[in-house]
């Protein structure tokens, strides 16, 4: 886990080395002083030599100011180092949920993601500028004090080592303690943020349905449930403090009674009052960086369950991913399905998709209908291998899409879904995500083929109107026409429609697929929809059944032979003419 993130560092390791280099020189300024200040006491004042005083006067503030200096210096590079290595683990993990299958994000919420991008980072950043600084300046700290505390009089410097391990036992009982809370706590988190996120989306239904109080006591419930683990996890945090407290005051009462004695028993052979002085600022300096590192401990253990989150996103390996020498061209619309079997989870007991066997020519029209859960969207979305089969091949263009470079599938298959996404920008650069190069002509037209360029034309700002988050300025009808046009910049080989024109009425939705036939006949078209008069002029229905092809045909055909296409015929078409149509 630590050397994963390390991996992380990369253009900040000079930042990271020098921070602890300078650091330790720092301390041995810090620890050279005391013996300074013990010098003047017992060569300068005692025996009144001024001058010996004057210039060890001047060596220690020579000592403070460059110490002050390596401290000023040392706490830039470890901002930088530590500010750097989040940077880099969020680009990581950002870069790498962008390569994920959608069996990947399946395993991930949204939430977890959001928290595991933004609180955790920020406390592993806060860890590591504290490991690289303090971490380092602590251990050498004690280190080079008890030394020193050892070559003035190693009787008194015992006191320390008998400290030690009453502190040790004492931390390594909280650290127990505490880290499994701190496990459970940022689990939490991603039920917070997935209340909060779910709340601001819907806040529309929430409203229509007066279903405030409902949400605020989730909200409760879980940020509750945070505040009780957090006030367990400090209350075991604050014993740090009295153990810390009762050790130095100990430590500085027993050197005191041990140094007063000697002093008057043995004269000043044994222990001068300069000695002393600095025993006591030795002892200040062992029992800060005992303090600093119980807290480098407590910093840790609240880091180490944020750590293993982020590792999981960096070490998750993309299910679905380029082939060797992959083809990078797509040559038609032409599609296969040959004996495909999917399932979203290995555990599923029952396949989504068994048995497909489909030929689709280049430049069809082919609609797809069936009931709610018949797996319509699932057996459009191997196409672009967007999943995986579980069993069998899909092809288009004769080859397997497993053998295409991804990048190269995907840019021939546009696919305007169920759910319309449109983001923050004007008209023209929500457009732009089908063809960054388009120029006005060609969105026009584009937005003249999904019947959305009349209703842009009647916005004060044409299209330079702005679209606000989720597209929640336009209709639900103007939403999925800009997502056709959108599509339709692409120039695909293959255009997939689910249920894109669900909330369209059915004029507009004839005169799209007018355009569609007159346009665009060599784009192989697939139209998911649960209105028969959506797919009854294409070339080719599919009646989907519980994750099978029930029947394959044209509109007359099916509303002849087929049962599921009759009985949803008789339902919407009542009052229709005897072929199907409409007047």
């Amino acid at each position: 886990m630590i050397k994963r993130l390390l991996q992380c560092v990369r253009q900040y390791k000079r930042d990271s080395i020098l921070a602890p280099v300078i650091i330790s020189g720092e301390v041995l300024l810090e620890v050279l002083m005391p013996w300074i200040m013990a010098k003047i006491i017992d060569n300068g004042i005692d025996v009144g030599d001024l001058d010996y005083i004057r210039n060890m006067g001047f060596l220690l503030i020579l000592c403070c100011i460059v110490s002050l200096a390596c401290g000023a210096f040392a706490g830039k590079f470890a901002a930088s180092a530590s500010a750097g290595l989040a940077r880099n683990i969020r680009k990581d993990m950002y870069y790498n949920v962008q390569n994920f299958s959608f069996h990947n994000i399946d395993k991930f919420s949204t939430a977890s993601i959001v928290t595991r991008l933004t609180t955790d980072v920020t406390r592993i950043q806060d860890a590591y500028q504290m490991i690289i600084r303090t971490a380092v300046r602590s251990p050498f700290m004690l280190i080079s004090s008890v030394v020193m505390a050892f070559t003035i009089n190693w009787k008194m410097a015992l006191i320390f080592l008998a400290a030690i391990p009453i502190l040790g036992i004492g931390l390594y009982m909280i650290i127990t303690h505490a880290h499994p809370v701190f496990e459970r706590v940022f689990k939490t988190y991603d039920k917070l943020n997935r209340v909060v996120q779910e709340n601001l989306y819907g806040i529309r239904v929430v409203k229509s349905f007066v279903r405030e109080e409902h949400e605020t006591k989730k909200f409760k419930d879980v940020s509750d449930s945070i505040y009780k683990d957090f006030l367990f996890a400090e209350r075991v945090l604050a014993f740090n403090g009295p153990l810390m407290q009762f050790c130095a005051y100990g430590c500085m009462m027993l050197i005191s009674w041990f140094g007063a004695r000697l002093i008057v028993l043995e004269g000043e052979t044994a222990l001068t009052t300069g000695e002393l002085t600095s025993m006591f600022t030795y002892t200040m300096q062992i029992l800060m960086s005992l303090m600093m590192l119980s807290m480098i401990m407590v910093m840790i253990t609240m880091s180490r369950a944020s750590a293993e989150r982020i590792v999981e996103i960096l070490d998750e390996k993309p299910t679905i991913h380029n082939p060797q020498n992959p083809l990078t061209e797509v040559t038609n619309g032409e599609i296969e399905f040959n004996g495909v079997e999917f399932s979203y989870s290995d555990k599923a007991g029952k396949p989504c998709l068994s048995n497909i066997n489909l030929h689709i020519k280049s430049g069809q029209t082919v609609g797809i209908i069936g009931g709610t859960g018949s797996s319509k969207s699932t057996l459009v979305q191997m196409i672009p291998r967007l999943y995986d089969v579980t069993k069998g091949e899909v092809k288009v263009a004769g080859w397997d899409v497993r053998n295409y470079d991804l990048e190269v599938l995907r840019d021939s298959v546009a696919m305007v879904l169920q759910k319309n996404v449109l983001f923050s920008g004007s008209i023209k650069e929500n457009l732009r995500w089908g063809n960054p190069d388009a120029t006005d002509e060609e969105m026009i037209h584009a937005c003249e083929l999904a019947q959305a360029h009349g209703f842009i034309t009647e916005f004060p700002d044409g299209y330079d109107t702005h679209i606000e988050q989720g597209g929640r300025n336009v209709s639900g009808g103007q939403k999925q026409r800009l997502c056709i046009a959108r599509a339709l910049l692409k120039k695909p080989k293959i255009l997939i429609l689910d249920d894109s024109t669900s909330a369209v009425d059915t004029k507009t939705d004839a005169l799209i697929r007018k355009a569609f036939r007159e346009e665009i006949p060599d784009t192989t078209k697939i139209i998911i929809a649960q209105r028969i008069s959506s797919v009854q002029d294409a070339d080719m229905i599919i009646v989907m059944d519980d994750g099978k092809v029930n029947a394959v045909g044209t509109h007359e055909e099916l509303l002849k032979t087929n049962a599921i296409y009759q009985e949803v015929y008789t339902s919407q078409m009542k009052g229709g003419d005897d072929d199907g149509r409409t007047e």
